[in-house]
């Protein structure tokens, strides 16, 4: 899919987009003439949401569109409000998420709730309210962000890999249900490994701290050791994927996983 208005009349919902990969996929459905609704966590300031919107808006000559909605998704109610916010939704990317390091007897309870509800319950709840109105508009996505840390573990991820590996269940049977009631709703998961993302780039500065070594070092030896390709995956890539799976053929993949790894599961 090119950037030819191919989503022109589509109304997309992605969550954490104010930077990384959502904004990524909010730029790219843009281009594809969607209008798309942006959310992002509370502290985040609304004026710099609406400046990304400006931005949005400027760099694309298609006829897409983007809006700010703002939401903590570790709020049943700020989730509710969004809903409200967004309306009828044609996609819905769950991209929203964040991680904590620890091992597990150290791991703090309310660390592992937040990540739970962000990545988890939030998509649950979006899923559940967008998927009467695609039922009823004879087409839909819902595509959920996962990581290969929903296909693999890693230590001191627990609640990051739990969430994850529940992304891809979720995902698998929101596509039975959609099947059962239209074809044309479809349910996919992306599994990323590590994205030049302001999360990744934040491990890999704290990681060089903790360790006394280069970041590019820590990148070869530490972040990149599993991949057969050892360089970072670029959020565009992944905003890719997700254009991908809005085409018509995608069909045949629902409930599946896409994995961009960089041959990380090839080994």
């Amino acid at each position: 899919m090119t950037d030819d208005n191919s989503l022109a009349g589509k109304r997309a919902l992605v969550t954490g987009a104010a930077s990384g990969i959502g904004l990524a996929v909010a730029r790219r459905l843009v281009g594809a003439g969607c209008e798309v609704i942006m959310t992002d966590i509370a502290r985040i300031d609304v004026a710099t949401l609406i400046d990304q919107e400006r931005d949005l808006r400027a760099g694309s000559s298609r006829a897409g569109s983007a809006r700010a909605c703002q939401a903590d998704l570790a709020d049943r109610g700020a989730v509710a409000e969004l809903v409200r916010c967004a309306g009828e939704v044609d996609i819905l990317v769950n991209n929203a998420g964040l991680q904590h390091v620890s091992p597990i007897e150290s791991f703090p309870d309310e660390r592992w709730d937040l990540l739970l509800s962000v990545m988890i319950t939030a998509p649950f709840l979006l899923t559940r309210a967008v998927l009467p109105g695609m039922y009823e508009a004879g087409w839909g996505r819902v595509i959920n962000i996962s990581s290969v840390h929903g296909l693999v573990a890693s230590p001191f991820k627990s609640a990051y890999v739990t969430a994850k590996h529940a992304l891809l269940g979720l995902t698998k049977v929101v596509a039975l249900e959609a099947a059962a009631r239209n074809p044309a709703v479809t349910a996919h998961a992306i599994c990323p490994s590590y994205v030049r993302t302001p999360l990744v780039e934040a491990q890999i500065s704290d990681q060089a701290r903790a360790h006394g070594i280069g970041e590019d070092e820590v990148l070869e030896r530490v972040l990149l050791a599993p991949n057969a390709v050892r360089k970072l995956i670029e959020p565009t890539e992944v905003a890719d994927a997700v254009a991908y799976l809005c085409r018509p053929a995608a069909w045949a993949m629902s409930g599946s996983a896409l994995t961009l790894d960089a041959g990380w599961l090839a080994h």
